[in-house]
């Protein structure tokens, strides 16, 4: 009776399972290789996105303290806590030394973490509210 296995041959030597065992370390490490060149290919492109013209006027304009105060009585103490303390929401006295401005903003922008949600304001205001975050570190 015929087999399919048949059709192959079988090698006993250590010479044909030396060759087998060099291509498939070979295999796997050009495997590894191309998983780590997609990796960076998909970093460079999801990292060389343009700048958001918001994000940008709002880092350029200087911002008041005290109108960031306000605005951050009117609309953060909710969740955040009268002195920025936390409650809901987590604390904030240091939040700029966690985060940087940008990624400060696209939270607030886009409530990038439950339950917080958006808030849509005009770059001054949020430049206002950078500044009050930053005047917490003092």
């Amino acid at each position: 009776m015929f087999h399919v296995n048949d059709l192959f041959v079988k090698s006993t030597s250590s010479i044909g399972a030396e060759e087998k065992e060099t291509l498939l370390h070979g295999l796997r490490n050009l495997l590894i290789i191309s998983a780590i060149a997609c990796l960076l290919i998909v970093f460079f492109i999801l990292n060389n996105k343009p700048p958001d013209p918001y994000v940008e006027k709002s880092l350029n304009l200087n911002g008041a303290i005290e109108d960031g105060n306000q605005l951050f009585r009117m609309n953060c103490v909710g969740c955040h806590g009268i002195s920025a303390q936390g409650l809901v929401g987590p604390e904030l006295n240091k939040v700029t030394e966690e985060l940087n401005d940008k990624q400060i903003i696209n939270q607030v922008i886009n409530g990038l973490t439950p339950p917080m949600p958006s808030f849509e304001m005009d770059p001054q205001s949020m430049a206002d509210l950078l500044a009050y975050l930053h005047s917490l570190n003092n």
